[in-house]
């Protein structure tokens, strides 16, 4: 009678355990991993990841490495081992992503990788990334028929992002090939390499302007670059608004607070903008649709705009930058 009752118990035991583990699970949660939150695009991003997890129900975790690839792997590794569902990922590069790539595979968590391509590897994941190439042509191209329209020849600065950094190449080749279709008003006459930091940015810009203090058209690779071109603008005596004879043509790529504040105060003429509402809805759904057994394209890519003077006021509403508050 007691080996009875203590089958039973055992029986009832394993069917206890049965049904737990085909206990419906909680809400779906995915791991938001930034390497940095150092710009405001990253910031802007961050945000607009969460909220569309809250718009679809989902629940989140977020870790932030402060650039450390080492770091960023590990917190990667914690949400598999919390059991995320899915996995969206801001790396430091192209490369210390694909052991990430590989962990994620492994634990059969879908991951995207978010604004920038990995290096090429075998690995199973969904870029989402802005048309950094077109949005820069198109940006420059811009730049050029308005100097082409001034009748007037131009001495031309590009900032080089880190070329370590595929966006950054793209940007670099996206200027260089628009510039080509101007080469009868526009001469590039400086290429000053920033890594995308500030001090060398400024210091790079400022030897410019001395070796070349006629240029008149300055592109940046990065919104988050203008204190320095600003600052050494006004050093060089010459930060002047758009109409002034002084007037240097200024563009720049990213589409932050700074740069919508420059559209407004007539000191920016260009600016290709990253789409980061859409890159981030695009994000979430691909986690979704990989979730429900739905084929998603390796990549997803943001055609992102140009804004200028002449479509401020109808573009504006979707520059993420003119959504933010600016101290």
């Amino acid at each position: 009678m007691k080996r009875f009752y203590t089958c039973q118990g055992l029986i009832l035991v394993m069917v206890v355990l049965a049904l737990a583990c085909k206990r419906p699970k909680g809400r779906t949660t995915i791991g938001i991993s930034f390497e940095t939150l150092q710009t405001e695009y990253w910031v802007a991003s961050s945000d607009a990841l969460k909220a569309a997890c809250e718009e679809n129900g989902l629940d989140y975790l977020e870790a932030i490495a402060n650039g450390d690839a080492n770091r960023q792997f590990e917190q990667v590794n914690n949400f598999i081992s919390r059991g995320v569902d899915g996995i969206v990922i801001a790396p430091k590069d192209a490369h210390t992503v694909i052991p990430v790539i590989k962990a994620a595979n492994r634990a059969e968590i879908p991951i995207v990788i978010y604004n920038r391509l990995p290096a090429p590897n075998k690995g199973s994941y969904t870029t989402i990334v802005a048309d950094n190439y077109e949005i820069t042509k198109q940006t420059v191209r811009y730049l050029g028929d308005l100097a082409r329209a001034s009748g007037k020849q131009y001495k031309a600065m590009i900032l080089i992002g880190d070329l370590g950094d595929t966006n950054a190449v793209l940007r670099r080749e996206g200027f260089n090939d628009a510039i080509l279709e101007y080469e009868d008003v526009i001469d590039v006459v400086a290429e000053v390499p920033t890594e995308w930091n500030q001090e060398k940015a400024l210091a790079g810009v400022t030897n410019a302007l001395q070796a070349n203090p006629d240029i008149g058209l300055i592109f940046s690779s990065s919104d988050f670059l203008f204190p320095s071109v600003i600052s050494a603008l006004k050093n060089a005596g010459k930060y002047h608004p758009i109409g002034h004879e002084g007037h240097v043509l200024l563009g720049g790529f990213d589409g932050d607070a700074m740069a919508y504040q420059l559209l407004r105060s007539n000191y920016l003429d260009a600016d290709g903008v990253q789409n980061v509402y859409y890159e981030c809805d695009l994000a979430i759904q691909a986690i979704l649709d990989i979730l429900n057994g739905k084929e998603v394209d390796s990549v997803l890519v943001d055609p992102g705009f140009v804004i200028h003077q002449e479509n401020l006021e109808e573009m504006a509403p979707k520059m993420w930058g003119a959504n933010l508050e600016v101290p």
